[in-house]
């Protein structure tokens, strides 16, 4: 990797982490350091900063979500981050007692990013990974060298309203396959306990 000037470039753990070098995770890596700092809140380190993500999938974009969930420690793991399938290039950022703010990327930024031969190569089908590095490095480059405010679009979304699921550590056995299967997902059938792939049920 090239020296990058941003004082919110991601580690390179990251980008291994990610599986290749692309400019999309480092987007969602700056989206996410910016929105810790615009809420005033640190790095998730159990389960309360909530992402709602406007993309959806079959678009390549979507490497936005590692860089979002690497820099703010809100995790498809920790049930932290859900995705609206909006196709948006932007993601609304949610902490209790704190006013929502919602990052989206602009479209000129967009549309002088889509310029670059990176995306050539990807129209073409070839994966990042398979992309010479140093036509990568170009992309990543200049996206970590423009502004953030060249780059977001960033609004306080105070309509926005998120409650946090029940966590519970209740289970049943399913009557059919004998395996455990959380409360909130069993389905009674004659007043016996399934799982939804034994129930029938579609869900």
């Amino acid at each position: 990797m090239t020296e990058h000037k941003h004082h919110y470039s991601p580690p390179q753990w990251a980008f291994d982490f990610h599986g290749h070098v692309c400019p999309f995770m480092p987007l969602g890596y700056r989206m996410g350091m910016l929105a810790l700092e615009k809420l005033g809140v640190a790095h998730e380190k159990d389960h309360t900063l909530h992402v709602a993500c406007e993309l959806g999938e079959g678009h390549p974009q979507t490497c936005l979500m590692d860089g979002i969930q690497i820099a703010t420690g809100a995790t498809f793991g920790k049930t932290l981050m859900e995705k609206a399938y909006w196709g948006k290039l932007a993601a609304t950022f949610w902490y209790p007692g704190k006013t929502p703010v919602r990052f989206a990327l602009r479209a000129p930024f967009l549309d002088q990013f889509g310029g670059f031969e990176f995306f050539a190569y990807r129209k073409k089908g070839i994966e990042p990974s398979q992309i010479p590095v140093e036509v990568t490095n170009q992309v990543v480059s200049w996206t970590l060298n423009q502004p953030d405010d060249a780059v977001y679009a960033i609004s306080e979304r105070p309509e926005f309203k998120y409650t946090p699921p029940k966590g519970s550590f209740a289970k049943f056995l399913c009557s059919t396959c004998g395996e455990y299967v959380f409360e909130r997902y069993v389905r009674m059938k004659d007043g016996k306990p399934y799982c939804i792939p034994c129930s029938g049920y579609k869900g």
